[in-house]
């Protein structure tokens, strides 16, 4: 049979918005401090930005930058790009200006929306092939400012241009295991899937009734994250400070009757280890999401304790936007007997399908480790103009995560860390997470980072950072060594506990191996055999 030649049209996907204003109009759709909008009226607004936009001579398929904090604007962005069939390109706002700069370029944006706090920045962007600038908040720089732009085109009517399946619509810029970050191309059909199966696996039942609490960057997961609680219309309420204030968290949770939220898990577990938690009504939650790093074992009792069984797990990498698998709130348990999935990231995602894989490409038995593969609707179309990362992110069809583990007779997956995680020590692969969940069964220990690091014997010997619990007993090397004896066989066993203050962390909230690594080699500390514990 000869395929149909036809084009694959599908939604663009600020439709979600025109769907939203002709519904929902009169609510509210999104809570920044003491102002919100209605959805009648963020429609307007991103039509007012995309028409400003036209002008400037954005059509569909250019770039636009974004480096911006939280807030309206930034929101209104990722729809007005959508809206013109243009491409969103939103930074981490935490990244340095040349790393930026980087970004403009690899992207080969057009325009940037920069936020007023970040001058250096646009400076630094500025010298690209970029046409424009324009500032977001207040500040002293750019051509003109969004709520300018906004405020020239109110009235103005802007019809969401016609895309495909395959239309690009967001710039995912992931660093992945290696090198300078590579930009993972989101489309308007996948995105369609992914809004869908978000909804399906991590917030069934969500309405235009329902609010959800943003606690992460609206650059990244926080953003896939409310572009599916637009499907629903029901609406976003943001922090009134960049500044992570968890008390002011569970104040919004109990005023805006929050339903759902998403973060990772050093976030969650901050939440649910502060004061706060016992402090305010989160009675209303229903979906507390974490993902972008496993959650210990002890920590998810914690939250579990404190929230009740609200917590979901998904995990997945940006280059399939979250979809891979999920562990929902009713399988998280407590209790560790018989029938607990303990140490679960959970089961594939609706219309996804995983596949442990060797070296070679081949799919292994049930409970033999290797490399996690996926595919389906949700996997990116690739990465940006990077054919030699393409060759080795995909194999016979199958998106490579980097991620080891295993899956079980029913279909359940384990992480066992990263392929990069990995280190050897005597000709033993070892993985760092299962070394890190007994190390936290102390009651002393809130963190802990395992690493492998050189040495002259073994290769590498592995060390721990560990961050105590607040107000516990100090406890020394000698101490952590005979607590995990018993537990982990003698060639895994680290060979130095060190105790930091805190951790480093991505502007994400999880701990990247390589930031603990420059620490430990900034302090002076990879050469175990000449260094005292920091």
């Amino acid at each position: 049979m000869q395929p149909l030649r036809m084009s694959h049209r599908v939604m663009n996907l600020a439709y979600m918005l025109t769907q939203n204003a002709r519904r929902h109009g009169a609510r509210p759709g999104f809570v920044w401090g003491d102002r919100s909008w209605t959805w009648r009226e963020i429609d307007a607004h991103v039509s007012a930005l995309a028409a400003a936009l036209a002008v400037r001579g954005i059509t569909k398929g250019d770039r636009i930058l974004v480096h911006s904090k939280n807030g309206d604007e930034m929101f209104f962005s990722m729809f007005a790009a959508f809206r013109l069939g243009a491409i969103w390109v939103p930074t981490n706002f935490r990244l340095m200006p040349d790393e930026v700069a980087y970004l403009a370029q690899a992207s080969g944006a057009r325009g940037f929306l920069c936020h007023g706090d970040f001058p250096e920045h646009a400076a630094a962007v500025g010298g690209s092939a970029l046409e424009f600038t324009w500032r977001i908040g207040d500040g002293a720089f750019g051509e003109t400012t969004v709520a300018e732009a906004i405020n020239k085109y109110a009235g103005a009517r802007i019809e969401n241009v016609a895309v495909e399946h395959d239309d690009p619509c967001w710039f995912f810029f992931t660093s992945g295991t290696t090198g300078r970050s590579k930009a993972a191309v989101l489309t308007h059909g996948q995105m369609g899937f992914v809004v869908t199966n978000h909804l399906a696996d991590l917030t069934p039942g969500t309405t235009e009734a329902d609010a959800s609490l943003v606690v992460a960057p609206l650059s990244h997961g926080a953003g896939v994250h409310q572009l599916m609680q637009t499907a629903r219309g029901a609406r976003t309420v943001l922090l009134p400070t960049e500044k992570f204030d968890i008390g002011e968290a569970f104040r919004l949770i109990e005023a805006h009757r929050v339903s759902n939220l998403f973060t990772v898990p050093t976030i969650l577990k901050m939440m649910v280890e502060h004061p706060a938690v016992d402090n305010f009504d989160h009675s209303s939650l229903r979906q507390v999401i974490y993902a972008g790093a496993p959650m210990y074992r002890e920590d998810q009792k914690t939250a579990l304790n404190k929230l009740g069984k609200v917590i979901v797990q998904y995990f997945g990498l940006g280059e399939v936007t979250g979809n891979i698998t999920v562990l929902p709130a009713a399988l998280h348990d407590v209790d560790d007997g018989s029938h607990a999935k303990i140490g679960t990231c959970g089961f594939e995602r609706t219309g996804m399908q995983v596949s442990i894989q060797d070296d070679e490409g081949h799919e292994l038995k049930s409970n033999q480790s290797g490399e996690i593969c996926v595919i389906g609707p949700a996997v990116f179309a690739g990465y940006y103009d990077n054919p030699e990362a393409n060759a080795k992110a995909f194999r016979n069809g199958w998106f490579r995560t980097g991620d080891l583990g295993h899956m079980d007779e029913e279909g359940f997956v384990y992480i066992t860390g990263r392929a990069s995680d990995m280190y050897i020590s005597g000709g033993s692969n070892i993985y760092p997470r299962e070394i890190e969940e007994k190390i936290l069964t102390h009651p002393a220990v809130g963190e802990v980072a395992v690493l492998g690091v050189p040495d002259p014997t073994w290769g590498e010997v592995g060390v721990a950072v560990c961050v105590a619990r607040e107000g516990a007993k100090p406890v020394s090397e000698t101490e952590m060594a005979a607590f995990l004896g018993p537990k982990v066989p003698r060639y895994k066993m680290p060979k130095r506990f060190f105790f930091w203050e805190a951790l480093p962390k991505s502007g994400y909230g999880k701990i990247p191996k390589r930031m603990v690594r420059d620490e430990l080699e900034a302090r002076g500390l990879l050469d175990l055999d000449n260094k005292q514990a920091g």
